[in-house]
């Protein structure tokens, strides 16, 4: 039998067609030999039997081959922009192979997923269509785009000085998509970060290696701050290597309850006494090291270990809390729990399950958190505020909040990071920011707290710019569930001369 490997696709066409040629050889040897037909017949027979025979294949080859070329289409291409598809790509990389250097970049739109939230995904899909003639417009004939799915697109360039040529195309796509997307009669801000990656004659043209090296390299450009490229850098493995251990012992030490909750107390700017506990996550490894939560809790978040380490955290928690009469709780959440649609539903368990009065926990957010998702993260606060519990905005001063900002999300209490009140004591600019930002909390009915005080100079000018809590090394530091136990215990003289004696 013959090979039709080397025809690829082509054989579910051609191989038939061979067979029935065979049997057509076959039948007319055998009318020719038989004594069926006379001699002077023959000729005859033969040129119409092959005459119509031939015009046959030829339809039957024209036909098949048209249906195999639709086939091929579907199968290569991307329905909705067009653009050739993952399986497309496979095929691209392997005729690469020997022809040089080899550059593949990775797009992945950066606010996409809103805009199906927001909108639809009709309405996505006329976005995706738009950003596809922008990259088409901006490439040419001078390299080829993929879409891979979703929000990802690939593109890839072969060729001498295929890499310069593929970073001045991505840079183009980024400035290209800075300016809002026009839709109907909306426009629709969606950017991109890009990565890239490249492989010489003698390193791996593999797909799989090539989008691992420009995924990797995406990653890097989202967390940079997103809206840019970046080439692949051996280091970047080093450094998911060092996230993915972490990953697996911060798992471990999940199984193994090797976390632990300190409670740093919050105090009544004039009383001094203690009405609030602010709780920290600490680290204790079975080795003996302790890592501090500016280490592992980003790495957490990048994993979705957070979920699973937050609902831990308010569950304990809300546990130790439960014997502290009047004693609000304070808890921090990270974007990645406000952007979990389970996490609110979560915390109504625990504080069922508990019998932990809603109206004592308080949860504080930052404003990053609000920024990257603000229609998820306002959802989620207000079936949260449903069940009664306080939201607080934490580290004001810091990041990008307003005052409509402030209106929006409506915070039952706004604290003033440390770094507001440290420049403070020194600065007047800064002064009057936090003094202004005080006035408008009033203003909107929030709470205020100082934090992270550590002098009596910086009590006593948050306390007479208005504050209602202070919260800082000045009184109290982070200390175990037990030492807040006693503490309480302490009769109010005590307390307040506990408080003054830190003062």
């Amino acid at each position: 039998m013959p090979s039709f490997e080397r025809f690829g696709p082509k054989a579910l066409v051609i191989a038939p067609l061979v067979v029935l040629s065979a049997l057509f050889v076959l039948a007319m040897g055998v009318l020719v030999g038989s004594n069926l037909v006379s001699y002077e017949e023959h000729g005859t027979i033969l040129a119409v039997s092959a005459l119509v025979y031939f015009g046959a294949v030829f339809m039957l080859y024209y036909a098949g081959m048209v249906g195999l070329a639709k086939v091929q289409k579907i199968t290569f291409s991307d329905p909705l922009t067009g653009l050739p598809n993952r399986r497309a790509l496979q095929e691209a990389i392997v005729k690469t192979a020997g022809n040089g250097e080899v550059a593949l970049a990775l797009v992945d739109l950066d606010e996409f997923k809103q805009v199906n939230e927001n909108f639809s995904h009709l309405f996505g899909d006329e976005v995706l269509k738009k950003i596809t003639a922008i990259m088409q417009k901006v490439c040419g004939e001078d390299a080829t785009i993929f879409r891979l799915g979703g929000d990802e697109f690939s593109i890839l360039l072969s060729g001498p000085l295929a890499g310069t040529i593929l970073e001045g195309l991505c840079r183009k796509i980024i400035e290209q998509l800075t300016y809002p997307i026009p839709v109907e009669e909306r426009r629709i801000p969606v950017g991109a970060s890009i990565g890239i990656a490249r492989a010489g004659e003698k390193d791996d043209h593999s797909l799989s290696e090539l989008l691992r090296r420009a995924d990797v390299a995406m990653d890097a450009s989202k967390r940079a701050g997103k809206g840019r490229c970046t080439w692949f850098n051996p280091a970047f493995d080093k450094s998911r290597e060092a996230v993915r251990v972490m990953d697996e012992e911060l798992r471990d030490a999940l199984a193994k309850s090797e976390f632990a909750l300190h409670y740093q107390p919050l105090v009544d700017a004039q009383s001094k006494e203690v009405v609030a506990v602010e709780a920290l996550i600490r680290w204790n490894r079975s080795d003996g090291k302790s890592v501090g939560p500016n280490i592992f809790i980003p790495v957490a978040e990048e994993t979705g270990l957070i979920n699973a380490i937050g609902i831990w955290v308010v569950r304990k928690a809300c546990e130790d809390a439960l014997k502290w009469d009047g004693i609000k709780l304070s808890i921090n959440i990270s974007a990645a729990q406000l952007r979990n649609p389970e996490f609110p539903v979560q915390l109504g368990h625990i504080l069922e399950d508990i019998g932990f009065p809603a109206s004592r926990l308080e949860l504080e957010v930052t404003e990053t958190c609000l920024v990257l998702d603000p229609v998820v993260a306002e959802r989620t606060l207000e079936v949260i505020r449903g069940f009664g519990v306080n939201v607080a905005l934490d580290d004001f001063g810091t990041g990008y909040a307003s005052i409509g900002f402030l209106r929006q999300f409506r915070f039952e209490k706004l604290k003033l990071d440390r770094s507001l009140v440290t420049r403070a004591e020194s600065d007047a600019g800064s002064r009057a920011m936090m003094l202004s930002s005080i006035t408008v909390a009033r203003a909107m009915n929030m709470g205020i707290t100082a934090e992270g005080v550590e002098t009596q100079e910086q009590a006593d000018m948050v306390r007479a710019a208005g504050c209602d809590q202070i919260q800082g090394w000045l009184y109290f530091k982070a200390m175990p569930a037990e030492e807040i136990t006693r503490l309480l215990n302490k009769s109010g003289d005590d307390l307040l001369l506990s408080a003054e004696k830190r003062a």
